[in-house]
């Protein structure tokens, strides 16, 4: 168990960005922060809609945020149209991703409580999880439409045509 809380740890700590230095112009330092973040969350994508690996949907969540940080950090970088475009979208699948966490998390918490509570209360306990898998269920099928989204727009080959980019705005 401690094993697995190190691993899942680690998936979701963000990398250090290669050649990145100070004296790189901004434009250049966007185009590697910005390749990197894209390459962690497509990297997490893998297993992200299998309900027993919910620790797949935090790294991917993590990780749209960190991306999302940076875009708006860089934004000066990047031709505002393709910028409010691809900061859409990724919005949009940290927005499902989001949906699909908290009943994971509200899920963890009812067999944590369910563990230690009392008969009389299991019942209870376990209706309440019946109804939070049903929520699961749905946020997991609306991030499946999100990541054919993603898929469908090229989320992936827009964001590193941004990080390619020379910084011209």
């Amino acid at each position: 168990m401690e094993a697995d809380a190190r691993y899942w740890a680690g998936m979701a700590k963000a990398r250090d960005i290669p050649g990145l230095r100070g004296d790189m112009t901004y434009a250049e330092a966007a185009a590697a922060t910005v390749a990197v973040r894209t390459q962690e969350l497509f990297e997490h994508r893998a297993g992200v809609l299998d309900m027993a690996q919910i620790e797949r949907v935090h790294a991917m969540r993590v990780a749209t945020r960190r991306l999302r940080a940076v875009l708006e950090v860089y934004a000066p970088c990047f031709p505002k149209a393709q910028l409010r475009s691809v900061l859409a979208d990724v919005k949009e699948l940290a927005d499902a991703l989001g949906a699909r966490r908290d009943p994971d998390v509200e899920l963890l918490a009812l067999e944590r409580f369910a563990a230690a509570a009392g008969p009389e209360e299991r019942a209870g306990v376990e209706r309440l999880s019946a109804r939070t898998r049903v929520e699961q269920r749905e946020a997991n099928a609306r991030l499946a439409a999100a990541l054919g989204q993603v898929d469908a727009g090229d989320l992936r080959g827009r964001l590193e045509g941004l990080a390619g980019m020379d910084g011209a705005a």
